[in-house]
């Protein structure tokens, strides 16, 4: 099929889940536990937009000419790579769907899917409204299971040409190694992250603070972006301080249903009891609660946001990803240092800096070894910005158009060129 005619369907597509936006937000709620209003805004309408993004881009996919040394003429083709397998996350369902089905459809990939066994409502019928818009059958293929039987199948096929995987870097692992084991085929993995949010003294207090909110609690913390390292040079930690724990007081925890929550519940039992685990590990290595530290309510999986302070880096809630509504706040000094430690982790997935000095945003954005680092915002996410980590937050990029290099094979054609006047 042409790329125009891709691009077209793609676009008919997008509409389709505009059109039915509320069905799926209040299926996206159900499953994952998230804020209706928020997923209507955020999820859905991110979804809308990558589709649209990618559909504009299926008829401009193109090769180079090359300049050979010798008599010959050559150049390149970008050929779909065949099958991708997409295996998707359950934090955003809709979102991770689209950010490798919409370029994977555009490059001309056929693809199977897996979303997670926690969240595969909207999955079933984003895969419904495909058939609706004309993806021809047998192009997306949505299965549903669970990850070492479903996901080890896509990951291990020999019929699978590569897999795009959104996870966990333990099960990033087993995606790589399933690869190896079988057909070599490409792999791009988006992990885990835990990402530092540097704010210096110049920086506004409130602005700061409302960053570091949405940098921890949005999604109940189920993000692989969060900001739970959030440093804070030793001029405005004490304000920063007193101004988060009074912003906090109005955050609501609750029913995903209701528009005045601001924090739905976490995604299921075992995920609830390992961020309250890494709650009592805080408390135990000598961290400071100052909110929550606890669950919230009498039934379901609800915690309060908590905060800590007095928090070491050498602490397991500095260390390690926790996924869930917990903050870590520490002091720093220079300049140097907060480089120094904002590097010191294994994982390399995206940074925030909050200042009004032009120089330190420069020095800090470039020392940073991260995928993104957001200035004076966080979470600054965009179809046409390329997303991705780095060290053990995984390898690929998903948005943007560096999205579209993992679904394309590059072939070199030569001809050679006889009697030509010049080469």
């Amino acid at each position: 099929m042409p790329g125009s005619e891709r691009g077209r369907i793609m676009m008919k597509y997008a509409d389709l889940v505009e059109q039915h936006a509320e069905e799926l937000t209040l299926l996206e709620s159900l499953d994952a536990g998230k804020p209706r209003m928020a997923t209507r805004a955020v999820d859905l309408g991110t979804s809308v937009r990558s589709l649209r993004y990618f559909a504009g881009a299926a008829d401009k996919i193109h090769g180079e000419t090359l300049k050979m040394s010798r008599q010959f003429q050559g150049h390149t083709l970008r050929e779909p790579i065949g099958v991708a397998g997409l295996i998707i996350p359950w934090n955003f369902p809709a979102i991770m769907f689209f950010s490798k089905v919409a370029p994977a459809l555009a490059a001309g990939c056929t693809m199977v899917v897996k979303p997670a066994e926690q969240t595969p409502l909207s999955a079933l019928y984003f895969a419904h409204l495909a058939k609706q818009a004309g993806v021809p059958d047998g192009v997306i293929n949505v299965i549903t299971g669970f990850g070492p039987t479903a996901g080890a199948a896509i990951a291990s096929h020999m019929d699978v040409d590569m897999v795009s995987f959104t996870g966990s870097t333990s099960v990033g692992r087993l995606v790589m190694e399933a690869s190896a084991r079988s057909n070599l085929k490409p792999v791009s993995l988006e992990l885990g992250g835990k990402s530092p949010l540097i704010v210096f003294d110049d920086a506004d207090v409130d602005m700061a603070v409302g960053l570091a909110i949405s940098a921890n609690f949005f999604n109940k913390g189920e993000a692989c972006v969060a900001a739970s390292r959030v440093y804070l040079q030793e001029g405005i930690y004490d304000g920063f301080v007193k101004k988060l724990a009074q912003r906090m007081e109005s955050w609501v925890v609750g029913d995903p249903f209701d528009p005045r929550v601001n924090q739905g519940p976490q995604v299921d039992k075992v995920q609830c009891e390992r961020v309250l685990s890494y709650i009592d590990h805080g408390k135990r290595e000598g961290a400071t609660v100052l909110t929550g530290g606890k669950p919230c309510g009498q039934s379901g999986y609800y915690i309060e946001p908590t905060v800590f302070t007095d928090v070491k880096d050498d602490m397991i809630i500095a260390k390690e990803e926790i996924f869930g509504p917990v903050m870590c706040l520490m002091k720093f000094r220079t300049v140097e240092e907060a480089i120094a430690r904002a590097n010191d982790t294994r994982y390399g997935l995206a940074a925030g800096v909050v200042t009004k000095d032009i120089d330190v945003a420069n020095r800090m954005t470039r020392s940073i070894r991260a995928g993104v680092v957001w200035v004076n915002c966080y979470f600054a996410m965009d179809s046409d910005c390329p997303f991705g980590g780095r060290k053990m937050s995984g390898f690929g990029k998903d948005d943007g158009m560096h999205a579209l290099d993992k679904f394309l094979a590059v072939k070199s054609v030569v001809t050679p060129v006889y009697d030509s006047p010049w080469l």
